[in-house]
C-alpha cells in the first residue's frame, strides 16, 4: 500500500518544489567529494560507500521503528516512494522539450536538455534533439521509475533509498570523463549491479505496455550489446522495438564523445516521437508499480 500510495503522490504531484531530500543528499555528495576527491579508485569506493551505506542504514532505521506500527510504515514507505521516483517530473520534462521542438524553438530546446542529460547540445538540430530526449526518457524510465520501485517491493525502505542514493552518485560522478575515471568507478559499477534486473524487468514491461512485446524482444536480443552500457542498451533497445524507431549513434559530451550503437529498424526519431515516449514511459511506470506492489506482498507472505 505504501508503494501504491508514493507512486500516486508522484503522478498527482511530481518532485517536491523546495527542500527535495534527493537534492539535499546531492548537495552532501557534491561537499564530501570536495573535501576526499582524488584520481583514485580507492578513494572512490570509500566517497560511495560512505553515500550509500548510511543512507541504506537510516532507511533500515526507519522501518525498524516503524515495523510494529502498519500505519506508520504505509506512510513512511509512501514518503519515501513519492521521494525517490522521478517519473512524473520526467514527464513533465519530456513534455516541454515536446513544446519547444513543436514550436521550433531549438535555442531553448538545446538548454533546456540539460535537464535531462549530459549531452553538448550546442550544434544539435530538431531531429538530434529529439533523440536526445527519446532515449532519455527511456533510459531514466528505467533509472528514477522502475528500478526505485522494484528496490522499495524486494526491500522497503532501504531498498527505496539506498538504491536512490547510487543512482544519484552516478549521476554526478560515474562518467568516463578524465576526472571521473578512477574516482567514479565505484558509484558506477554499483550502479550497474543494482540495476541489472531492473533494467530487464523495463524491457519487458516497455514491451508488454506498448503492445509490441515480440518486436521489443528481437531488437533487444539483436542490439542491445551495441550499447556501451549493459543496462541502457536493453531498455533504449526496447523502447526502439516498441515504438518501431532507431535509437543510437554517437553522443558528444564535452569532453568526450560515445558511440551508442544503432538500436532498431524504423526511422530515427522525430519531434512527434518525444510525446508518443512519454506516454510509453507512463504506461511502463503503472505497470512496473503493479509488479512492485506484488512483489512486496508476496514477500511479506514469505516472511
Amino acid at each position: 500500500m505504501g508503494i501504491l500510495l508514493g507512486f500516486a503522490a508522484d503522478r498527482l504531484l511530481g518532485d517536491p518544489r523546495r527542500f527535495h531530500p534527493v537534492a539535499g543528499f546531492g548537495q552532501t555528495a557534491a561537499l564530501l567529494e570536495r573535501r576526499m576527491y582524488a584520481d583514485s579508485k580507492r578513494v572512490g569506493v570509500a566517497h560511495t560507500a560512505v553515500l550509500v551505506g548510511t543512507t541504506t542504514v537510516l532507511g533500515l532505521a526507519v522501518e525498524r521503528l516503524t515495523r510494529k506500527h502498519p500505519i506508520l510504515q504505509t506512510a513512511a514507505t509512501a514518503a519515501a516512494t513519492w521521494t525517490v521516483l522521478g517519473a512524473r517530473s520526467l514527464e513533465r520534462e519530456a513534455e516541454t522539450m515536446a513544446t519547444l521542438l513543436e514550436d521550433k524553438d531549438i535555442p531553448a530546446a538545446r538548454d533546456r536538455l540539460s535537464h535531462l542529460c549530459a549531452r553538448d547540445a550546442t550544434d544539435l538540430e530538431a531531429d538530434e534533439l529529439a533523440r536526445a530526449t527519446v532515449e532519455s526518457i527511456a533510459e531514466n524510465t528505467s533509472d528514477a521509475c522502475v528500478a526505485p520501485l522494484l528496490w522499495g517491493g524486494v526491500l522497503g525502505i532501504p531498498g527505496l533509498l539506498g538504491y536512490r542514493a547510487a543512482n544519484t552518485l552516478d549521476a554526478m560522478v560515474g562518467y568516463r570523463s578524465p576526472k571521473y575515471q578512477s574516482f567514479g568507478w565505484a558509484s558506477a559499477r554499483l550502479d550497474d549491479v543494482l540495476n541489472l534486473v531492473p533494467a530487464r524487468v523495463c524491457a519487458v514491461l516497455t514491451g508488454l505496455a506498448a503492445g509490441r512485446p515480440r518486436e521489443a524482444t528481437e531488437v533487444w536480443k539483436r542490439d542491445a550489446a551495441k550499447h556501451p552500457s549493459p543496462n541502457a542498451g536493453p531498455v533504449e533497445a526496447s523502447f526502439a522495438g516498441a515504438l518501431g524507431l532507431t535509437l543510437g549513434g554517437t553522443n558528444d559530451y564535452g569532453s568526450y564523445q560515445e558511440d551508442r550503437g544503432t538500436l532498431g529498424d524504423g526511422p530515427a526519431p522525430a519531434v512527434a516521437d518525444v510525446r508518443r515516449t512519454a506516454a510509453l514511459a507512463r504506461r511502463v511506470g503503472l505497470a512496473a508499480a503493479g509488479v512492485a506492489a506484488l512483489i512486496a506482498v508476496k514477500g511479506k507472505r514469505w516472511g
